[in-house]
């Protein structure tokens, strides 16, 4: 009997212990950058509510992360949340059965279309990932030179932006526009797709193009070609030969007066400038137009389907859902904008400048990331060059829509009625 009695107590004991226990998840991301963010400000704010809950942030290297990963989830080693990039590569991870559908959690309800559609099925009938965060283009303007040349306040109109220009270029003392051709991107993500939706008309000329109901070819998408064309009469005499990190050292430096801008600089340029910074959305074609931005999703949380550690998943991507995260991550990471519908109070005034654009534009996002770049020749990768091309004037404006629709149709079935 004592012994019987001693095995019952050991194993209550056991079972209590147990209970008692902490459940340790773990987040895979590329994010290395934001590893302190997370170990100081995020995890903390949760393992308070759940101090049951233990939560490892992992990030691998940016450049090795889709690799890591795919071999991690293939092995069975994988953390019990994915930090997910936008479209083509987690949609690939969901159809392999590696990320779970989460589309019945109530907390998706908290963001809009837009917001899920990097992560959701072509149909859109199966989201796989928590939304967390976009970028938002646009351009940033060093307040010091436009008082210097007496420029009063942000441009809001394309003809007011060129005035403004032309006013910076004759004064002489700064850089008017400040971009570079030589990495290419920057020519197309922050040129080309940063006004572009201006003409489009935001989502109906990005959903039109890829249900091949409008052409690369038609007006709408020639003429922000034809706009890059103008920029370069205020771009400084070296732009062919500017790089991205050229770029932002001239304006941080003080040395140009507006820079076609990412969200993502806005931490990266408040550590360096000293100078007033402010922030304008893309300029309408005309006074009272309906203004677009491209409020480009970023990132989100999605659950490894073979996580053993599901219940406590679950847990830590309701609250990444929440208003309370929002908060958090809004204000830890300047720039990069919580994606849910829930009031956010962003502290950062510029990004918070970026973010007051959601009141008043459409937000689209770039046409290139969905479904457009799945084939050969990619259509993201063209776009680069098609826009480095226009504004070295190798390619006129007509031959690089051209170009690029024959691309295009050449494996992308709408595109070729």
């Amino acid at each position: 009997m004592k012994t019987t009695f001693s095995l019952a107590l050991a194993g209550m004991l056991l079972s209590t212990t147990a209970a008692l226990a902490d459940t340790t998840i773990t987040i895979e991301s590329w994010r290395n950058d934001d590893l302190t963010v997370w170990q100081q400000k995020i995890i903390p704010a949760f393992e308070k509510e759940h101090p049951d809950i233990k939560v490892k942030f992992v990030p691998s290297a940016p450049t090795e992360y889709n690799a890591a990963l795919n071999s991690k989830l293939d092995a069975g080693t994988a953390g019990d949340l994915i930090t997910c990039r936008p479209f083509d590569a987690s949609l690939a991870l969901f159809k392999k059965g590696q990320l779970a559908d989460l589309s019945d959690m109530k907390i998706m309800s908290n963001f809009s279309d837009v917001a899920k559609a990097a992560w959701q099925t072509d149909d859109a009938k199966h989201t796989f990932c928590v939304p967390m965060a976009s970028v938002i283009h646009g351009f940033i303007y060093n307040k010091d030179a436009f008082k210097d040349v007496g420029i009063d306040a942000a441009p809001k109109t394309v003809d007011e932006f060129y005035a403004d220009l032309d006013k910076i270029k004759k004064d002489g003392s700064y850089t008017p526009l400040d971009m570079g051709t030589h990495d290419q991107w920057e020519a197309a993500t922050m040129g080309y797709e940063n006004i572009g939706p201006t003409y489009w008309d935001g989502e109906k000329g990005r959903k039109a193009v890829i249900a091949g109901t409008e052409k690369l070819t038609d007006p709408q998408f020639v003429e922000p070609f034809k706009q890059l064309v103008k920029w370069t009469d205020y771009m400084g005499d070296g732009y062919k030969a500017q790089t991205y990190p050229d770029s932002q050292n001239l304006f941080t430096l003080g040395r140009a007066a507006i820079y076609p801008a990412g969200s993502w600089e806005i931490s990266v340029f408040e550590k360096q400038a000293d100078f007033k910074m402010g922030a304008f959305p893309p300029p309408v074609q005309k006074a009272g137009d309906q203004c677009y931005i491209s409020d480009q999703p970023d990132h989100a949380l999605g659950l490894n389907a073979a996580s053993k550690h599901k219940d406590a998943a679950m847990t830590f991507l309701k609250w990444v859902g929440s208003q309370e995260f929002a908060q958090i991550y809004g204000n830890a990471l300047p720039g990069f904008f919580p994606l849910t519908k829930e009031k956010v109070t962003i502290k950062d005034p510029l990004a918070n400048e970026f973010l007051s654009w959601r009141q008043s534009c459409k937000p689209t996002m770039r046409y290139t990331y969905q479904i457009l770049s799945r084939g050969t020749p990619n259509l993201e990768n063209a776009l680069w060059a098609a826009s480095a091309n226009v504004m070295n004037k190798t390619e006129t404006p007509e031959q690089a829509a051209e170009e690029l629709q024959k691309g295009l149709a050449s494996w992308y079935e709408p595109q070729q009625k």
